[in-house]
């Protein structure tokens, strides 16, 4: 039994329908990539998964539970992490004080939780008095993850980590993710930085208008000249 399963899931927006019988896995200390072209309905799973979507019809377990319909809140102290790809840090907090607000729910575990995270993402060490609005694009999107992070979830789901970062941050995001399933965190991930996303992936989803396309270890779908040429630009 993967570490979620989700099956058949069905949900969107008001009465619209995004997700169309979508069915993915994701197991502790793997890293799992879906990819598409945009309004394929990939940041529309991360949320449905979250419990920030309505969720029509399907299942949705973690850790042997269904988790369909729950509270995000109710998820997060589950151990399921979730970073949207914006608003995801407090800019006029800064970077020691975001860390705080992802221990709030147990702040026993905020001095354990920094040391893990300054150990990840070391350059932050010299950043904890900065207000994260200050900080870079690449250096925001470390807060967000190293605070996602706190309560040691068991899987942390990534919306678009690498988006308009330069070739030097996504590369450190990408080591950075294969350190975090290296520990044996789950990492489910949605990219559209496709090709390097791939390359890192021990399982790739390749969603289409809201339906499964194709699931694959991330380098077979490289390989694949029709997933190529289809999701991969060529």
């Amino acid at each position: 039994m993967a570490l979620l399963e989700v099956r058949g899931l069905v949900g969107g927006y008001g009465e619209t329908d995004i997700l169309h019988g979508v069915d993915l896995d994701a197991d502790a200390g793997e890293v799992v990539v879906v990819v598409g072209a945009n309004g394929a309905g990939k940041s529309t799973l991360m949320k449905a998964v979250a419990g920030l979507v309505r969720i029509r019809s399907g299942r949705v377990r973690f850790a042997g539970e269904e988790i369909a319909g729950a509270a995000s809140e109710t998820l997060v102290l589950r151990g399921l992490a979730y970073v949207p790809q914006e608003r995801n840090v407090f800019p006029s907090l800064t970077v020691e004080e975001n860390l705080a607000m992802g221990a709030y729910a147990r702040p026993a575990m905020f001095r354990e939780g920094k040391d893990r995270a300054l150990a990840l993402f070391p350059d932050l060490a010299a950043k904890l008095a900065t207000p994260a609005g200050r900080l870079s694009g690449g250096q925001r999107q470390m807060v967000a993850i190293a605070r996602a992070l706190m309560l040691q979830p068991r899987l942390i789901m990534l919306d678009e980590p690498t988006a308009g970062l330069s070739p030097k941050f996504c590369s450190a995001i990408f080591a950075r993710v294969q350190e975090i399933a290296r520990d044996g965190i789950g990492v489910l991930m949605v990219e559209q930085n496709a090709r390097p996303a791939l390359a890192i992936a021990d399982r790739g989803v390749v969603l289409a208008q809201g339906r499964n396309r194709a699931t694959a270890p991330g380098p077979a779908l490289l390989a694949d000249p029709d997933i190529g040429r289809l999701f991969l630009g060529g």
